[in-house]
């Protein structure tokens, strides 16, 4: 397929959404009717370290659903609504076309479902696969979003959903452990390499916690053993986290036995979960989703104006524990 009948196929593939979008796939450029603030995100996958085409049962329309979704939770982050998103990419030779509109046609699916337009974007050649893509949501005024630094004393924590599912799905996907060997059910397995492939922005929620009084919030990519410490430092206070408290992916412990590690430090460790974690007063616990589980407190900063994290175990002793870390250079 050439680059023009490609470029024809992918445009067919998409619907602007809204009467935001004057202009859009086809020009030079997007036109798009600006709400009073914007909110904009960038986020790159490279084939090879955020995702792998090449293990078994892994589809392009995998990679896409996840490119999109991981590029939407940080709307999500903000309690902002989804607009429009601009995506870029980079083909290596020998993928065929149909794989890449399999790609893009996940990649629409999940803008359907979350009101967003794919407005615009680039192909060109590349050594691996690798997919970019910009978001851009919108707020009726610079108070409706919610950001890391508004974290303060007292306030309890909190995490929208369960932990560890992704990284026990990358697992079993990767060939780490064998699902037969241990006993885990065909549908725990589906299950948690779907909260790997298919993980979903939680756009509704992150504007339901803004409305019930959260003060602090962003998504759970990393771990909460390092986003936490993101929170922490961005507003200024110290955070604490129960390892007991964290809620736990169904079927987790089964695969952490067969890889040896404590289901809780994997689940505060894993990360691509793409939960929320949040922050709130304890007066707003009660308003908030049923979802939230409260895994821990934000205290004042030992040392004024230098926020750290804690994290102990069921024996109230700290542990020493880190999420993904971004190496580069």
């Amino acid at each position: 397929m050439g680059e023009h009948e490609l470029i024809t196929a992918l445009q067919e593939l998409l619907t602007p959404r809204g009467d935001r979008v004057v202009r859009w796939v086809g020009d030079d450029a997007a036109v798009v009717r600006a709400r009073p603030v914007q909110v904009v995100s960038v986020d790159q996958m490279v084939d090879g370290v955020h995702f792998r085409l090449d293990l078994p049962g892994v589809t392009a329309g995998d990679v896409g659903h996840r490119a999109m979704a991981a590029a939407l939770s940080d709307l999500a982050a903000m309690a902002a609504d989804a607009g429009e998103a601009y995506v870029t990419l980079a083909l290596p030779e020998g993928l065929p076309g149909e794989a890449v509109l399999e790609l893009v046609a996940a990649m629409e699916a999940l803008a359907a479902a979350t009101g967003t337009t794919i407005a615009g974007g680039d192909v060109t050649r590349g050594p691996v696969l690798m997919v970019g893509v910009t978001v851009v949501g919108w707020a009726d005024e610079e108070s409706a979003l919610l950001g890391r630094d508004g974290a303060r004393p007292g306030d309890l924590v909190g995490v929208t959903g369960p932990l560890g599912g992704a990284g026990a799905g990358l697992a079993l996907l990767d060939g780490r452990v064998d699902p037969a060997a241990h006993g885990i059910p065909a549908a725990t397995v589906a299950a948690l390499a779907r909260a790997h492939l298919r993980p979903e922005p939680r756009l509704a929620l992150g504007r339901a916690l803004r409305a019930a009084g959260a003060g602090a919030l962003m998504d759970v990519s990393d771990g909460v053993a390092t986003d936490a410490g993101h929170l922490a430092r961005a507003s200024a206070v110290d955070v604490e986290i129960a390892l007991a408290d964290l809620p736990l992916a169904p079927g987790l412990d089964t695969v952490c036995a067969a890889l040896g590690v404590d289901a809780a430090e994997h689940a505060a460790t894993a990360g691509d979960d793409y939960e929320l974690l949040l922050t709130a007063p304890p007066r707003a616990a009660a308003a908030m989703p049923a979802t939230v589980t409260w895994i821990g407190r934000v205290h004042p900063a030992a040392t004024p104006g230098d926020g750290r994290l804690r994290v102990v175990g069921p024996d109230g002793a700290p542990r020493a524990l880190a999420g993904y870390r971004h190496a580069v250079g």
